[in-house]
């Protein structure tokens, strides 16, 4: 139950949120660019803090804590899903090559690739059409799951007596949901992009100290009670199979290993870097993480903002999750993971440890911190949205000059219009669920080949773009009824192929993109790849200029680069649980990484021509 100083804990964080909003609103009001990007002013470490407090999320906090239990160390490797590594793509070149077109959005990105005739707007509409329905899905998720969350601790017989109407039962998440929503929309609405950074801040220093917190009181569990798991479960090495028994400890694991899919883990693995690979190559998916890469002052601080993510996000969130998993394996017997229906859910594990074992005062700093979490990620997926409709529909279709005030206008409205349809969603979101993770499931399968080939191909036109997204999205429509599974890793590879013969058929089916536009584009960004004409025809007129040839240099970065991320994940889950001679040897490890990085990576981003 929640004591007075918890409460008063969070309510001094959403007044804060309303304070931030209310000081920035009149810098984000000067112009669309302040709005939306901030005017390009906000320093790399500052967006970098922000990126990383919207990636400190309830729902993957939940689930990342869930795994540390069931799978010890080695559940530092699961997370490759997403995948985590395509940030260290990003930090190496990619968000460089983004940050270089100095655009808004992107899908006006697409634009100074594709060019404006009809490849450039059909590419161009697909992106828009991707942005909004992935922004709408996961506001509406969002929305639900942070309902859900805050009735654990805040039930609804206790504000029953303060709200002047009945709330069903069913719909008390959805109240929650309405309510601390508005914090977020306010402050975003308001502030912008500079409104949602110094959010993000202040959420991230919540969440640091509640994650030192944690992991101090995981520690000292750890060292005053023996810790019963089963054998292989402290180290990240595997076998072909999983090779987890905890038959003798907690029979129920060894069913959740069962329903998650994990027990042939090569396989899993292998499948997981093969995906997670090309995904990154793809660059990023057009959300909250791309409008901070284009809200970077230059090309270097994108690259440098990239790289300070996992810097300062890795350390911090495994602090938190080590922490919580020590005490939820130590004190197991005290946690209430039994749902209605008598079964167990280790999902619960997070929530029911912060009941069980945060004391009064950081019970209050966890949810605010948690809370947070979820209004950052809200606020900087809601900017995105706008972004879309202000800059690449409104803009895009109007004829006429556009008055600052009629920006503002578009800014609020936008706003308030994506919210209502994502507070809609939210309220249907059992029925709706399936559809619309289905359309986002099938976007985002359809979104890798075209977007590796963006970068890489000169030939690669407009209708090439567009007709690979719709082949890798009608599969993807169709393959969760053809099999048992829904969508996931072990039918990507179809995607991929249905894909390729998209972009490569459409490619071919229209001429290529107008020469002047492949040269504005390759000469800006200067990507690595088969742009062997084009680069030869610009240096028949321009005999000094210089292609791209640190191809080798960028994937050798790229593996360290994601060798060092790993010793971060790693690193504070050994600290807790005590293990010195792996800490030792991850330390060592990072040292290594952070010279080389050092010397090939930080040292270079100053060249001009790479």
């Amino acid at each position: 139950m929640l004591r007075t100083i918890d409460v008063v804990i969070i309510a001094t964080y959403l007044l804060a949120t309303i304070f931030i909003g209310l000081i920035l609103r009149r810098r984000a009001q000067r112009s669309k660019e302040d709005y939306l990007l901030a005017g390009n002013s906000i320093p790399w470490y500052m967006l970098g803090l922000s990126n990383a407090s919207g990636m400190f999320d309830i729902s993957g906090t939940i689930w990342l804590v869930t795994l540390m239990f069931v799978y010890g160390i080695k559940s530092a490797w699961i997370p490759w899903l997403w995948p985590i590594f395509n940030q260290v793509f990003l930090m190496v070149y990619l968000s460089k090559w983004l940050r270089r077109s100095n655009v808004t959005t992107g899908a006006e990105w697409i634009r100074t690739r594709f060019g404006n005739g009809k490849g450039g707007k059909l590419s161009h509409t697909i992106v828009v059409v991707f942005a909004l329905l992935s922004c709408l899905g996961f506001l509406a998720y969002g929305f639900i799951g942070l309902g859900k969350f805050m009735e654990i601790f805040i039930p609804w017989e206790v504000l029953a007596n303060y709200v002047p109407f009945d709330v069903p039962a069913a719909y008390v998440p959805h109240f929650y949901g309405v309510v601390f929503t508005l914090f977020a929309v306010f402050y975003s609405l308001l502030g912008g992009m500079s409104g949602i950074v110094w959010a993000d801040v202040l959420q991230f220093g919540i969440m640091t100290i509640s994650a030192i917190v944690i992991g101090y009181l995981g520690f000292v569990a750890i060292g005053n009670n023996p810790l019963n798991v089963p054998d292989g479960w402290g180290t990240p090495f595997f076998g072909w199979e999983l090779d987890l028994d905890w038959s003798n400890i907690i029979p129920q694991v060894n069913e959740k290993i069962r329903s998650d899919g994990y027990g042939l883990f090569t396989i899993f693995f292998m499948m997981m870097i093969f995906k997670g690979i090309l995904v990154s190559l793809a660059g990023p998916a057009p959300n909250y993480d791309m409008q901070k890469i284009l809200s970077a002052k230059n090309p270097k601080e994108a690259s440098k903002m990239s790289g300070f993510v996992s810097v300062i996000l890795m350390p911090i969130r495994y602090l938190m999750i080590a922490g919580f998993a020590a005490l939820a394996l130590i004190y197991y017997e005290k946690l209430d993971l039994i749902t209605a229906t008598g079964e167990v859910d280790f999902e619960l594990i997070l929530p029911s440890a912060i009941k069980e074992f945060a004391p009064v005062g950081l019970m209050g700093l966890l949810l605010a911190g948690l809370l947070a979490a979820f209004m950052s990620t809200f606020a900087g997926t809601l900017n995105a949205a706008q972004a879309y409709l202000i800059n690449d529909i409104y803009l895009n279709h109007k004829k006429t000059e556009v008055t600052p005030k009629q920006v503002k206008v578009m800014n609020y409205g936008s706003g308030i219009l994506v919210v209502l349809v994502s507070i809609f969603l939210g309220f249907f979101v059992e029925d709706v669920n399936s559809v619309l993770q289905w359309l986002v499931s099938a976007l985002f399968g359809s979104y890798v080949v075209a977007n590796i080939l963006k970068w890489h191909w000169w030939r690669f036109n407009g209708h090439g773009f567009f007709w690979g997204m719709v082949a890798g999205m009608v599969p993807a429509l169709i393959l969760p009824y053809v099999f048992s599974a829904t969508l996931d890793l072990y039918y990507f590879p179809i995607l991929l192929i249905t894909s390729i013969l998209g972009c490569v058929i459409g490619t071919y089916s229209a001429p290529p993109t107008e020469e002047k536009v492949l040269r504005s584009f390759y000469t800006n960004v200067r990507p690595w790849g088969f742009w062997k004409p084009i680069s030869d025809n610009i240096r028949m007129e321009n005999p000094g200029f210089k292609k791209n040839t640190h191809f080798k240099r960028d994937m050798f970065n790229v593996l360290t680069g994601i060798v060092a991320q790993t010793v971060l994940v790693m690193l504070p889950m050994y600290l807790i649980f005590r293990q010195n001679i792996p800490v030792l040897i991850l330390l060592a490890v990072l040292i290594l990484c952070i010279l080389l990085l050092k010397k090939f990576w930080w040292d270079t981003l100053g060249e001009q021509l790479d």
